[in-house]
Order: structure tokens, then C-alpha cells, then sequence
């Protein structure tokens, strides 16, 4: 095993790791351990080639940085990647393998399940590691975080369509999900409990047509999501899709998903606001997930009663966040980073 470490300006401390034992490849990025120690899902995904890895690690942990301050967790943020395709690649002996880059950090940062893993993954990762939550089993096991993380992601379009649309009442609203894993599916079923109208999409056609069914939903070509007529838009697959090209075609009046960092750069929520789109904040609306996690490694033990409050607290920062930002008429996300830069101030002084 090569653990390397890498310079990341603006990241406290990053590594690659290596072990051609097992094919195991990818990085640790700890953006801030400011709050507490980094706390951040592990992903895996075929990544071309190991720049669009690192670039994806570093963007992802500075996103958990905010997303644990919004969320008011005394937490930091970190992220890691692991190169290889999740149904062909991974290996006990690889996520194994994994769990000894964790133990390295010594507590620096904790991982837990993001996209391609499962708590069954997290229990292999935990037989080398200490510092690893969304266990199924244990004390205080959180489990898969993707119920609440979608939980979180429907209150956050309820906020949201309160503020464009002077109510949020979402039965009859249209309501573009992009994007049908745990997360997606899951919010898919709380939308359709509530009257809405879906339309759907996805990498994996069987899904998309296996969601679309089960929601009497209509579905659409994954490029095709980006021009379907909707009342809100919930992107929930990968990062970066609202971006100067995507944004021109988007017929929808509001932005409200789970993916992490949804917009390609900080230009693009001014894109945004300029076409009069109203958009949530993504490391607000997708909090739920590491406020479930944090109750293991935190060791709470009323668990739904404090990720209930801390859900709540996440809708009042949304609504905060979206009302200031119609009274200064500025975009969403300029306030909510302003409010998390101001968390972290504070935390200096």
C-alpha cells in the first residue's frame, strides 16, 4: 500500500492511496477540520482518469465543509474516491484495504456511504477502521443515511416552492428528478405521496423504467431532463450539471436536489438568478444524510428525535437563506455561503 500526500491549496491535507493488491486507487481530501474532524462519504465511480478523481475528491470535501456547518455539526469536511466501477471492482479485500487508508488519518476523517457503496460495504471498511459510520449493525448504527437524505431534499422543495409559488402545497406541481438511486427513489415515493407529478431519468434505463412504473411517472432520455417543462427541477445524480450549458435550457422555476455541488462554478448560480430561477442551496437541501450519519459518530443516542430537530433546524436555514436572499435580491447560494463563512469566522475569533 502507497499512501502519498498530496498539495491541495486550500485543503488542510490530502492523499493518494495505492495498493496494486487489490486495485484499490483513489484519494482522501480533508478540507477543514475547523468544526471537529472531517466527516465525509466514501464514492466509487469509474472516473476517466485520476485528475476528474482529485478534482471530484477536493470539490466534494470542501461541499462537506459547508454542509456540515449549515447543518450546525461540529464536523469538518472530507471526501474520498476510489477509482473502479462499483459492480465489477469491488472487492472485500479492496474495501479492506480502504479501511487501513482510513485508520492511517488517525481520527482525521471519518467515512461513511456516498454513492456506489452500501452499509454492508461500510462493515468491511469498519473491520480495518475505527472511524467509520452508516453501519447497519452497532451501538449506535445509523444504517443507510439515503431515507433521511431524501427526507431532507423533500423538505427543502417544500420550502422552496413555498417561496416561488406562495405555497407548498405540491400536489398537482411537476416535478423533474434526475438521478433514481436510494436518494432519488426515495424521494420520488415522498413527492408521489404528496400528489405531485414526476418525470424521471437516469443512467440506468431498467431503473429509470422500474421508478417510472412504480410512481406512474414519465420518463425521459437522461440529456432530455434538462429541457423538460416542470415547476421544479431535483437533480440527484452527479455534480456540475448546472452549468452554461444546461442552464439556457431549463424550464423550470425553481432548483431543488441532492446532488452534491450542482453547480459547475459559483457563475452559475448567478446564471440562475438572472433567468429568474429560484435555486436551493445543495448543501442545505441535502443535509439530512450526514445528520443521520453524525449520530453515530457522535454517539447520539435518541436518535430520530435529534435527526427530527436537526431536520427542522435545516428547513429554517433554508427558508432563511431564501428569504433573505429575495429581500436583497441576490442569488440563494451567495447567501448560504455567506452564512457558512460567517459560522467559520466565528468559530476562529
Amino acid at each position: 500500500m502507497e499512501i502519498t500526500a498530496i498539495d491541495a491549496p486550500g485543503h488542510e491535507h490530502v492523499v493518494e492511496f495505492n495498493d496494486t493488491a487489490t486495485g484499490l486507487f483513489g484519494y482522501v481530501a480533508i478540507h477543514s477540520t475547523q468544526l471537529g474532524p472531517a466527516a465525509g462519504g466514501v464514492r466509487m465511480r469509474p472516473y476517466a482518469h485520476s485528475a476528474e478523481a482529485l478534482d471530484d475528491a477536493l470539490r466534494l470535501s470542501r461541499g462537506m465543509t459547508f454542509k456540515n456547518a449549515a447543518a450546525d455539526l461540529p464536523l469538518g469536511g472530507g471526501k474520498a474516491v476510489i477509482v473502479g466501477d462499483p459492480s465489477a471492482d469491488k472487492t472485500p479485500a479492496l474495501l479492506q484495504a480502504f479501511g487501513r487508508v482510513v485508520q492511517s488519518l488517525d481520527g482525521l476523517y471519518w467515512t461513511a456511504e456516498d454513492m456506489g457503496m452500501t452499509p454492508a460495504d461500510m462493515a468491511q471498511i469498519g473491520a480495518k477502521a475505527d472511524f467509520v459510520a452508516g453501519l447497519a449493525d452497532g451501538a449506535f448504527a445509523s444504517g443507510d443515511p439515503s431515507p433521511i437524505t431524501a427526507r431532507g431534499i423533500y423538505n427543502a422543495i417544500r420550502i422552496t416552492a413555498k417561496h416561488r409559488f406562495e405555497s407548498d402545497d405540491l400536489s398537482g406541481r411537476v416535478v423533474s428528478v434526475q438521478g433514481l438511486g436510494h436518494v432519488g427513489e426515495h424521494l420520488c415515493s415522498l413527492l408521489h405521496q404528496d400528489g405531485a407529478q414526476l418525470v424521471v431519468t437516469d443512467i440506468d434505463p431498467q431503473q429509470a423504467a422500474t421508478v417510472a412504473e412504480k410512481f406512474g411517472a414519465r420518463r425521459v432520455a437522461p440529456d432530455a431532463i434538462y429541457a423538460v417543462e416542470a415547476d421544479i427541477f431535483a437533480p440527484c445524480a452527479i455534480g456540475g450539471i448546472l452549468n452554461e450549458t444546461t442552464i439556457p435550457s431549463l424550464k423550470v422555476a425553481a432548483v431543488a436536489g441532492g446532488a452534491n455541488n450542482q453547480l459547475a462554478t459559483d457563475a452559475d448560480a448567478q446564471r440562475l438568478h438572472e433567468r429568474g430561477i429560484l435555486y436551493a442551496p445543495d448543501f442545505v437541501a441535502n443535509g439530512g444524510g450526514i445528520v443521520n450519519v453524525a449520530t453515530e459518530i457522535l454517539q447520539i443516542s435518541d436518535r430520530q428525535a435529534w435527526v427530527g430537530q436537526r431536520l427542522e433546524a435545516l428547513e429554517r436555514t433554508m427558508d432563511r437563506i431564501l428569504t433573505r436572499a429575495g429581500h436583497e435580491t441576490v442569488s440563494p447560494h451567495a447567501v448560504a455561503e455567506q452564512i457558512v463563512q460567517d459560522v467559520l469566522r466565528a468559530q476562529a475569533a
